[in-house]
């Protein structure tokens, strides 16, 4: 799983998701990609399982760039315990996704094989997606 090597603070707050990517919103290394048309968190594991999902469909050919990293603490009490006494442990690292931000990427493989690997990968994520390609993008 993805995870930071140091953080200067163990627990963060949560923060508000307005707007719209102004970063990381066009397709940089490969040929297409997938891009959120929606905000919300996305943990260490479903970006794991995305990756999987691509390189088993691409049977490891051509290349998969993932354009997110998950830098962000989130905290959860245990089950069946009181209010009060102090914020949780933490739980899970999630990456804040805002709309218009790419994914992942793919490129060095035919454009039908990578529409039904980055159509697997959708399946993983948590937010709504759309499959983008360079040529469509200009």
């Amino acid at each position: 799983m993805l995870s930071p090597k140091k953080i200067k603070w163990r627990k963060q707050h949560k923060g508000k998701m307005r707007g719209k990517a102004n970063r990381g919103n066009k397709i940089t290394f490969g040929e297409h990609a997938i891009q959120a048309t929606t905000c919300g968190f996305i943990t260490s594991r479903q970006i794991e399982a995305a990756r999987i999902a691509i390189t088993r469909k691409t049977k490891r050919g051509g290349n998969v760039w993932i354009k997110i990293f998950p830098d962000k603490p989130l905290s959860k009490k245990p089950a069946e315990v009181r209010m009060g006494k102090g914020k949780g442990s933490l739980d899970r690292w999630v990456a804040v996704i805002k709309p218009g931000r790419v994914l992942f990427e793919v490129g060095g493989i035919d454009k039908e094989l990578s529409y039904q690997a980055l159509r697997l990968a959708k399946y993983k994520l948590s937010v709504q997606t759309r499959i983008i390609s360079k040529d469509q993008e200009e």
